[in-house]
């Protein structure tokens, strides 16, 4: 197949750029909040509530939003999603001019920025189904598992360059003009999403009672079973493995590498994801997936131990570049199921149950590492974390004997046959 069929459409590029944009400005965003909140406190509780604030909303509004979704003409959708996302970012822009934060007392400032994340939840509960559903229309169904191949790695590639920046911005600029280049980054994706058409509706059930809707969605998922298997395995992984929400402290008092330390430990993951990805678009891993998801995720456990116990600065980047080869398996995996299983009138309702399984599980998993850190220990905290990893892959490898034999083959090639 040829691996870049997807790039030769004019709109999947201009897809491209705005989903590199907005993960971006979103993954610097929250590395810059998490160096704030945890400047101002010195306590990593306060980075699990970061992720706690944004998972609430998130969860609570996941299936909504799908329903929405599926109801709703994608493109426009996006751009109210990118300009609220603007409005927030804007927001925290101005809450941290050094001024206002002269004025303000810390309490002050930690709760309007965990205000400002809350509403950032329910952006996202939106624009992760938008998103899915948009590349359904965008390109055709035969380069389906190329197409998602290259969002993901773009999606990774952005998450290596936001936090990278992200740390060296704050030592070179500070919080404040952090803040104002991630605004500037979401209004670049928001005019360049203006060169996407408006996309038909393809659901033939318009004006369905909501309560009906999420019911089928919901039964959907959950009686399929490479769907529900890759969801779930995935999802433990996030939820134990959320090491990257302790980066600050590793950081700070642990490798006593600074700011700039700080951005390569958060790059480092997605360094490692992002060459997996682009490796698989030439070199695709949709044959014997299921076999490949359980080893890459307990591939991603043991890095996490490793880099649990590690107090070398490059002992813990190479770590951390592993797991994040390991999960982009992972993801590319999991993204060609998603892509292949699903019907289009459904994208929106299933996307959102992922972002409640998969999504909404690192901002969970910050949560957990977090109150884990503040019980265990910072280190304890995340070989904690991968233990439980590698015990859940244990478990489901034993208890599903049918999603180790999952192979996507012949779903790609049936999409091949009828384009």
């Amino acid at each position: 197949m040829d691996p870049y069929a997807a790039l030769r459409y004019k709109e999947f590029n201009i897809f491209l750029l705005v989903r590199f944009a907005m993960v971006f400005a979103w993954s610097m965003q929250f590395i810059v909040i998490e160096w704030q909140v945890y400047t101002l406190t010195k306590d990593p509780l306060s980075l699990g509530i970061i992720g706690l604030m944004e998972v609430i909303p998130a969860v609570s509004m996941a299936l909504f939003a799908g329903h929405i979704v599926d109801q709703k003409e994608k493109r426009n959708l996006l751009m109210l999603c990118i300009l609220g996302f603007s409005v927030i970012s804007f927001g925290l822009f101005v809450i941290s001019i050094p001024s206002v934060i002269v004025d303000l007392d810390t309490k002050t400032i930690l709760y309007t920025i965990y205000g400002l994340v809350f509403l950032g939840g329910i952006v996202r509960s939106f624009i992760g189904p938008t998103i899915f559903s948009l590349i359904a229309l965008i390109v055709p169904k035969k380069i389906y598992p190329n197409a998602a191949t290259w969002s993901s790695s773009t999606w990774q590639m952005a998450s290596v360059l936001g936090p990278a920046l992200a740390g060296f911005s704050i030592s070179y600029i500070g919080v404040h003009w952090s803040m104002c280049l991630i605004f500037g980054f979401s209004i670049m994706a928001l005019i360049a999403l203006f060169k996407i058409e408006r996309k038909p509706i393809l659901n033939p059930k318009i004006g369905e009672p909501i309560f009906q809707s999420l019911s089928e969605g919901l039964k959907f998922v959950f009686t399929n079973k490479a769907i529900l298997g890759a969801l779930t395995l995935d999802m433990i992984a996030v939820l134990f493995g959320g090491a990257v929400a302790l980066l600050s402290v590793f950081a700070q008092d642990i490798l006593h590498v600074g700011a700039e330390g700080f951005g390569i430990l958060r790059a480092a993951p997605a360094v490692g994801a992002a060459i997996t990805m682009l490796g698989s678009t030439r070199f695709p891993i949709h044959k014997n997936a299921g076999k490949k998801l359980l080893l890459a995720v307990f591939g991603f456990g043991l890095c996490m131990i490793v880099f649990g116990w590690s107090v070398y600065f490059w002992v813990s980047v190479a770590a951390l570049f592993l797991s994040g080869a390991l999960d982009g398996i992972s993801m590319v995996v999991r993204q060609t199921i998603l892509q292949l299983k699903t019907p289009d009138h459904m994208r929106g309702r299933v996307a959102s149950v992922n972002s409640i399984f998969v999504g909404s599980s690192n901002e969970l998993g910050a949560f957990e590492s977090g109150v884990t850190a503040k019980l265990m220990g910072t280190a304890t905290a995340v070989i904690f974390g991968g233990i439980m990893t590698i015990t859940t892959v244990g478990i489901t490898a034993l208890a599903f004997p049918k999603f180790r034999k999952l192979d996507l083959q012949k779903d790609v090639e049936e999409h091949e046959a009828e384009d």
